[in-house]
Formats: structure tokens, sequence, C-alpha cells
């Protein structure tokens, strides 16, 4: 039967906080700035406590289970980083204080705009932006406002590889420019023919690409110099999306490569908690000719060593108020001095061992397009088996809940059907490698032989299989019968 819902046990005048008397004159709230009648659950603290509690405990977590969520990169977050965040001089600072009370938290984000700069082969860092999709955005603004500088008002198209990170298409749109997609040659990197008719159409309106790389398909594109030549011949920028710095971190510069601007996910390359709508940072890295583009104030040294903010020459202006998402940063900050130079190469050797493992034991038990190369942090399989012809990718995903694991991401890339794309990142150990392989085999062999059992899944959780169409198109965001 489980536990009662908080909203059945509620009484009128339980109370599960008890207000001390109050010491300040009473005023009254205005009324129009009321919501009216609210009716929250009325219960005791022990009935609250273990309302929360229970809830907790029906999540899914990175301290519970493997997570591999393709393209997300869901990392262990090691318990160092939280400790440092929470230390009392990082974490009881305000925003508005006087910078000579704040000169270590500055010179934390100083060595951090320098360390990624360095990572990545940028000349300067932002810290900015709240997130990854925030990160695209002010990269774009700034090679947008470049071209502007120069005089080429006429440059308002943007290519976008249909391998390319989801938000991309979005970004450029949001940024007052056109979007036009170049398509994945056979063997998954962006066609070159393709790519050259699309820059000799659009000419002197080009802005740029956007180019995530690896891709959205786990692969390097083998071909990045000459894409980078071609666009930048045409006068226009390349944006890297650096959502899958995790497969290249300490081996691939960007920036060395000729990417001109990148954003990095510091919550999933530099392992901060992500996931339900944030926190997040999307840090942006630019090459010297956008450094005076950046989003400020950032933080600047003088030579006596004092730190001050400081607004770039020709700054596309705030992108989020204050100074980034400080708790993010100092995670970041933790992370990479943690590993070093040589611990944050090794990140990315082992998230690519961890991947390549894993679709060597699943390549010739599920459809993997292109699994005669080797993958990066990631690699896509098909949820199309050969004697299971009514199962699919969710039917798959569902069931492998019944194995306690987080099903991978579903349905992305698009240009891959029945997409099933797989992160494990380097922090899973072989023993959880393999139970993540045995169970997914263990899968496509019900698929042939009971398929209703992978129909009817998840069979062991919580919640069971839900009308996912329908629960889209008619949302029911809260519980609130009457309190008896």
């Amino acid at each position: 039967m489980g536990e009662p819902l908080i909203y059945e046990i509620c009484r009128a005048g339980r109370k599960a906080v008890h207000l001390p008397d109050v010491d300040v004159p009473e005023s009254p709230l205005p009324q129009d700035a009321l919501r009216g009648e609210l009716p929250l659950p009325e219960v005791s603290e022990i009935d609250l406590v273990r309302h929360y509690t229970r809830l907790s405990q029906l999540n899914h977590s990175i301290d519970t289970g493997f997570y591999p969520l393709g393209s997300c990169t869901m990392k262990y977050n090691p318990k160092v980083n939280e400790y440092a965040a929470r230390m009392a001089g990082l974490a009881n600072l305000h925003p508005l204080q006087d910078m000579d009370s704040i000169q270590g938290a500055m010179a934390l984000m100083h060595n951090l705009q320098e360390m990624l700069a360095e990572i990545a082969g940028f000349a300067a860092v932002t810290l900015q932006p709240a997130a990854g999709a925030h990160g695209e955005l002010t990269g774009v603004l700034i090679m947008r406002k470049y071209l502007y500088e120069k005089g080429e008002t006429q440059r308002d198209v943007i290519i976008v590889p249909d391998s390319a990170h989801g938000t991309n298409p979005a970004t450029t749109s949001m940024s007052g420019l056109k979007v036009v997609e170049c398509p994945s040659a056979a063997d998954g990197n962006v066609d070159l023919a393709a790519l050259k008719a699309l820059i000799a159409k659009h000419g002197d309106r080009l802005v740029g690409l956007m180019l995530t790389n690896p891709n959205t398909l786990g692969l390097f594109d083998e071909n990045v110099a000459e894409v980078l030549q071609l666009v930048h011949e045409a006068g226009g920028l390349v944006y890297g999306d650096g959502a899958n710095f995790n497969a290249i971190l300490g081996i691939a510069k960007p920036g060395a490569l000729g990417f001109d601007v990148m954003h990095y996910n510091l919550h999933k390359t530099f392992s901060t908690p992500h996931g339900g709508g944030g926190p997040g940072s999307g840090a942006v890295g630019v090459a010297a000719h956008l450094a005076e583009y950046l989003p400020g104030p950032i933080v600047a040294r003088d030579e006596d060593g004092y730190f001050r903010w400081e607004m770039p020459a020709k700054s596309i202006g705030r992108v989020k108020a204050f100074w980034g998402n400080f708790g993010i940063l100092v995670r970041a900050y933790t992370y990479i001095r943690m590993h070093g130079a040589a611990g944050l190469r090794a990140i990315s050797e082992n998230a690519v061992l961890n991947a390549n493992y894993i679709q060597a034991r699943l390549r010739g038990v599920y459809p993997i397009p292109h699994g005669d190369r080797t993958c990066m942090h990631e690699f896509v399989a098909q949820g199309k088996l050969d004697g299971a012809p009514t199962i699919n990718t969710m039917d798959i995903a569902k069931r492998l809940m019944d194995y306690e694991f987080h099903p991978p991401t579903v349905y992305f890339p698009l240009i891959v059907p029945e997409a099933i794309m797989i992160e494990p990142t380097e922090t899973e150990s072989k023993e959880t490698l393999d139970a993540f392989c045995d169970a997914m085999i263990q899968i496509a062999q019900e698929a042939r032989e009971t398929p209703e059992l992978l129909k009817t899944a998840p069979h062991n959780s919580p919640v069971k299989r839900l009308d996912e169409v329908r629960a889209a198109k008619e949302l029911q965001l809260c519980y609130a019968p009457g309190c008896s």
C-alpha cells in the first residue's frame, strides 16, 4: 500500500514549524501583494520530514547509480568540491561587497579564467554565462558584434551541422540570425561538398559555423582543419560547442585548432552538479581578436597584484546579474587544481576508453551506425533489433530501469532512427560497465523471446510506464485536493 500522501494526512491546525514571537512591530501585507487562497497541507514536523525523505529515496542520482546519458556527461561530483564551495569565506560572500573584501574570491575567478584559457587554447575567458546554451548565445552575439564592428552588417547566416548539439539552432534564431543546416557524410563527419556549396550560396552573408566536435554521434570530425579553413576563407567565424569537451580535455585545444570562440560546460567537463534546470556555468573562451567583445565585467589583475572588475572595450554588455554562478566556479576550480594537467588528460583518456569498451561489447547485439570507427566519449546505438519487430528504443529504455540503471539519452541525435546515445564518463568502474552491458544484452534477448516484458516495463520502479505524450499535453504540476 505504501505511505499516505502528505495531502491525505493533513489536518487543520497541525504545524511543522513553530516560529518565535515577533520582536518588531507587525505590519500587514498589502492585499494586492497576496496570491489568494493557497491550500498548503497542514502536517506535523515528523510527517513533513518523512515526506521529503521518502521522495529523496525515490530519486535516481549519480551518488546512487550509473547515469549513462549521452551528451550530458553525468560524471561523479567529488565531495571535495562541495567542501570547498561550502567554506564560509566563499559561501557567505555577497556580490555587492567592496572589492577590498573579496580579493580571494576574485583571485579564484581570475585563476579559473586563465586555467580555462590555457586548457582550451584561447586568449581570454568570461565566467558570466549561467549555462551551456547561455554560453552559446553569448558566443554568437560576440561573433555578430565583431562582424558588425567591421561594417559587415549584411552577414546574417550561420551554418549548423545536423550532428550539432541540439540547442545550436535555437541559439542562432535567438540571436536574430538565420539557421542553415549542413548534412553529415556517411562517415559521420561534416559533408565537405555540402559545406562548400552552402558557403558558396550564402557568400558574404555568412556569419560562421557552429561546430560540435566531437559531434553528437560521438565522433571527432576528421576534416576539422579543412572545415575551419573553408569558413575562415569565406570571412566567417567558427563557434565550438564545448558540450563534448570531456572527450578531448588535455589532448586537443580548440583554440589552437583555429576555433574563434567556444563555451565550456563547467557543470559537465569540470564535474559540478547539474540537471533539473541548474545551476550551471557556460564559461566562454575566445581568440585574441574577440577578447575585447567579451561580456563583462571580468576579473583583471593590476601590476601590484590587486584584482578589479574590468569591462572589455567593445563588450556586448552583461549577460547575467553580478559575476556568474560563483559556487559552480569554486567547484570547477577545485576540480582542476585537484587533477592538474596530467589528471585532466587522464579524464578524457578514460572517458574515451570506457565508451569504446561498451561499444565493443554491444557491437553485434544492437545496430551501431558508426561502430566501425573509434568513438570518443560516447556513441550512438539503435533500438532496432532483428527478430523483435515490435520493440523500439523507448521499450528498451523502460526495461533498463528494472535493472536499476538510468536509461541513456533516447531519440537523439535526430539523424539516427531509434537512437540510444550512451556516455559512461570516466568515473565508472569496469564492473559497472560490465553490469550495464550485461543488462543491455539480456534485454535484447528478452525483446525476441518475451517482448511483452519490455512493452509493459518498468515493473519495479515507484511509477510505472506513463503516457508521456498525454503528460506533455495535459500538464498537472501539483497535487492539491481539499484539506479535511
